[in-house]
């Protein structure tokens, strides 16, 4: 087991990055924050500053990555995303292909109606405001989507900064849906909403045959991620969307 860093300093803050900077930097006792690649860390935004300094605040006398996502996040957006966004845009965007929405069960009876009255809002709101209609399909077996549809989303995709994308990239993988991240992200559903939803398959194999406390922990995990990729999002000024 690896060794936790001992904390160093006594007070982070936000302040302004210097002008030729644009944004806002957390600094340690004065000292810059920077990401694990060594960059000195400038975000968009006061707001997502300071979210990040209160991170650090929070820590005891050693740090615990595990308990500052933003943190996390964010060093992902300038360490990894910004450099490889056509790779990301990709990724994320075959997601869409593949939706979790889009695969509903053909038996039981019970458990289609659930899906169906759970995943068309989704799928209806995305027609309606991301221009992409996705179709459903029963079984588990690929069909591949309208292309149109996938353009459209993968333009939506692509028009993302890339602290956003960031974001946005946990709220896909977390999930398993292009539309569920979307819809996060526009707030057309609240977050424990859309969580639930992304969850429909998985509560009905609870309610069948029950839950071991493993599993149950793990979904805990993901969900605390999944609200706090949100809030990151959250966080990002509009204008970087």
């Amino acid at each position: 087991m690896s060794r936790m860093a001992k904390r160093f300093w006594k007070r982070a803050r936000a302040v302004p990055a210097p002008e030729a900077e644009r944004g806002h930097m957390v600094q340690l006792d004065g000292r810059p924050l920077c990401t694990p690649a060594g960059a000195v860390l400038v975000v968009p935004g006061r707001a997502l500053a300071e979210a990040l300094a209160a991170e650090w605040d929070a820590q005891g006398e050693t740090v615990d990555p595990g308990s500052m996502p933003l943190t996390r996040i964010a060093n992902s957006a300038q360490d990894k995303v910004a450099g490889q966004k056509a790779g990301v845009v990709d990724h994320l965007v075959q997601y869409g292909d593949t939706d979790l929405l889009c695969y509903r069960a053909d038996a039981p009876a019970a458990l289609a109606a659930r899906q169906a009255a759970g995943w068309d809002p989704y799928l209806d709101w995305a027609a309606r405001e991301l221009g992409a209609r996705l179709h459903p399909r029963q079984g588990i077996m690929h069909r591949p989507q309208d292309a149109e549809a996938l353009a459209r989303l993968r333009e939506r995709v692509q028009a993302l900064g890339h602290f956003t994308l960031a974001g946005f990239a946990d709220l896909v993988t977390l999930s398993g849906s292009l539309v569920l991240a979307f819809a996060t992200i526009h707030r057309f559903r609240p977050p424990a909403d859309v969580w639930a939803a992304s969850r429909i398959d998985e509560t009905w194999q609870i309610e069948q045959w029950g839950e071991d406390e493993e599993a149950r922990l793990l979904s805990e995990r993901k969900f605390h991620s999944f609200r706090k990729a949100a809030e990151f999002v959250a966080l990002v000024p509009e204008t970087c969307f």
